[in-house]
């Protein structure tokens, strides 16, 4: 179930946020004791943020955001991003909750690309990005690994 962040939700953030896990093909994780000082009571609180909840209880979060990236393909376009606690990985979760933000956007922004970035060592990401139909535009490296930016194309209107 997708949903927006609330309180109840901020330890499960900084669980996300502090993993090493989650972080391996990000850059890694936050110190835990910064964002136990910095994150606020809400957490990502705004269009677009979703909490991904299983039985009421956060276990991860997909975003959908306009790409601050300066590459050409990805400048100014939706990107899509998502976070899920290690011990709900492998169960479709991400699947199911990607392909349903996309559907909200889809709903909310008529026709609009988005891009998707991931490394290619992360072969978990790389699967779902193609069952969610992003098709490479470029590879390219940063943060000291190779990087994969797809595109999904604007769903056609039904009318």
């Amino acid at each position: 179930m997708l949903r927006a962040a609330e309180a109840r939700d901020r330890a499960a953030f900084v669980e996300l946020l502090a993993s090493p896990e989650v972080h391996t093909h990000l850059g890694g994780p936050r110190p835990r004791d910064v964002l136990d000082r910095e994150l606020p009571d809400v957490p990502e609180r705004w269009p677009g943020s979703f909490v991904v909840a299983l039985d009421g209880a956060m276990i991860g979060q997909v975003l959908l955001r306009r790409s601050l990236s300066h590459r050409p393909a990805a400048a100014g376009r939706v990107d899509l991003g998502y976070l899920f606690l290690p011990w709900a990985w492998g169960f479709g979760y991400a699947a199911e909750a990607c392909a349903a933000a996309l559907e909200w956007l889809d709903h909310v922004l008529p026709g609009e690309p988005v891009v998707l970035a991931t490394q290619t060592a992360n072969l978990a990401s790389m699967r779902l990005a193609a069952k969610l139909g992003f098709t490479e535009v470029e590879r390219f490296r940063a943060w000291d690994a190779e990087q994969w930016l797809g595109l999904r194309s604007p769903v056609a209107s039904s009318g």
